[in-house]
């Protein structure tokens, strides 16, 4: 299924935006079912308005074009790889890539391409976890080890963490970490993180940002999350400030019987793309 159903049906060479799905699940470490999250998705973007009323603009009408699904159920330096070559193909194309995980580890590839293509990238990372872990569970490549491997390649912003173990403390920039409660105590922080951002950003969004209240579905909750207008108000600041060149979207594991969370995640792709090419 493509994103937005039958109403978003753009040729690839007509499109601006390419959604990216990647279902994999491969290296999660606690509640299974992140491999679903783009399917789940996809069926809810049908549901959204594709008039964006804070805007007032159309972005689909630039082109949004979903391709097949990147599946491997191989290692996960292989499902890096694989993410890597194909998102580095679209930059080839002048394309603008939205990945949608799967679970985070599906980031690392698209961090390698866009560092690649941006010498002076800073990663923004929105997410409850700060994962720093340098390895684990056998693997430099485990979601909980994401944001090691992308300070390895850019300029880091952590924006609403709330979770981290001792071990990660030692590959901590406090000066670069701005934790959810923080951010609740002092509003301004906000605007500091945004200073920490160079010209050209890639966001990468794990869910389970938010506070489980909006999006229980994720394979990792953390209560104590900001709220939607929080984090959509500061993206819309950052997109108006900076060069977004590409964003993730992961983590969502769609709960039988409850939709909520799998259209907010839709919501959240569409809100954005409104944000940056506004």
């Amino acid at each position: 299924m493509n994103f937005g159903g039958d109403e978003v049906i753009y040729d690839y060479d007509d499109s601006r935006i390419i959604i990216v799905p990647v279902p994999y699940d491969a290296t999660s470490t606690w509640i299974k079912g992140a491999a679903n999250g783009p399917e789940a998705i996809m069926e809810a973007s049908v549901n959204l308005e594709f008039y964006d009323l804070e805007t007032g603009t159309e972005v689909h009408k630039l082109g949004i074009h979903t391709i097949p699904p990147i599946i491997t159920e191989d290692s996960p330096d292989v499902l890096v790889e694989t993410v890597y070559r194909k998102t580095a193909a679209l930059l080839a194309d002048n394309k603008f890539p939205v990945i949608a995980g799967g679970n985070h580890t599906v980031s690392i590839g698209a961090f390698k391409a866009f560092s690649d293509r941006y010498p002076d990238l800073s990663i923004l990372q929105l997410d409850a976890h700060s994962d720093l872990r340098q390895e684990y569970e056998g693997s430099p490549f485990n979601h909980a080890c994401v944001m090691a491997r992308a300070r390895e390649l850019a300029d880091v912003v952590q924006v609403g963490i709330r979770s981290m173990s001792a071990e990660e403390l030692a590959f901590a920039d406090r000066e670069r970490i701005f934790t959810a409660h923080d951010l609740f105590v002092n509003t301004r922080l906000w605007s500091e993180a945004l200073k920490k951002l160079t010209a050209n950003v890639y966001v990468t969004i794990d869910l389970d940002v938010f506070d489980p209240s909006l999006i229980p579905a994720t394979g990792t909750p953390e209560p104590g999350g900001p709220s939607y207008p929080e984090i959509m108000n500061f993206l819309k600041h950052v997109a108006g400030t900076k060069n977004i060149v590409g964003f993730d979207v992961v983590e969502l594991c769609p709960l039988p019987g409850n939709k909520v969370s799998d259209f907010v995640a839709a919501k959240i792709i569409y809100q954005l793309l409104s944000y940056i090419f506004h």
